[in-house]
């Protein structure tokens, strides 16, 4: 079984900086492609950025790319998403979600595709 926990969120001002980190347990972990999704009140969980296994694909949504980092440290069992340039519209609770096997890169951004969550981190932006 894997967990994995973020942390990192809180109350930042527009144009300001967070970074979130999620930590997961188990041996299996570096092997595991990972991403980080959001959800925002009301609003569809969706798709913030990819990285595969051995950090070789990485991809981004539209609405964050250029402001946004995803990085893994597999010695440390991590995964870290650097936000910058924050928007209040990135305000959203922050999920961390990994898989068990290679996903498609037509397949990356689908929820469904990933097998492990995180309980979420909240971020708001105060404009």
């Amino acid at each position: 079984q894997v967990q994995l926990t973020e942390s990192g969120g809180g109350l930042v001002q527009s144009g300001g900086s967070l970074r979130l980190s999620c930590a997961g347990s188990g041996r299996t972990f570096r092997t595991y492609p990972m991403a980080w999704f959001r959800q925002a009140p009301g609003k569809e969980r969706e798709f913030v950025a990819y990285i595969s296994w051995n950090a070789g694909n990485i991809y981004y949504a539209d609405s964050v790319k250029g402001r946004f980092t995803i990085s893994r440290d597999n010695a440390k069992n991590s995964v870290d998403l650097q936000m910058n340039s924050l928007k209040p519209e990135d305000t959203a609770i922050y999920y961390c979600a990994g898989g068990l096997r290679r996903i498609d890169s037509s397949n990356y951004y689908r929820g469904r595709e990933y097998d492990y969550w995180g309980q979420g981190t909240q971020v708001t932006v105060s404009s």
